[in-house]
């Protein structure tokens, strides 16, 4: 149980990595907003507003960081190999 809790886990991030890295660039569907999307439509603006692209971006990092750290709390708590350490 634990590898699959691992796996899930990094494919859950790396799905929202891709369909961030999609949307941004212009490959998704234009009526569904996403952080990617987000991230591509204020593109022409980074210069003078600069907080349109970092918000988004911090957003998808804390999100599959977060995501991440929990697939590995998980893995720590249910694999019985880690626990005799």
């Amino acid at each position: 149980m634990p590898p699959i809790v691992v796996q899930s886990a990094l494919l859950v991030g790396f799905a929202i990595l891709f369909e961030a890295g999609l949307s941004f660039l212009g490959l998704s569907d234009p009526d569904v907003m996403s952080w990617g999307a987000m991230m591509g439509n204020n593109r022409p603006f980074i210069l003078q507003h600069a907080f349109t692209i970092m918000y988004p971006g911090l957003a998808i990092f804390i999100t599959v960081l977060a995501i991440s750290l929990v697939g590995d709390g998980l893995n720590d708590a249910l694999n019985p190999k880690l626990r005799k350490r």
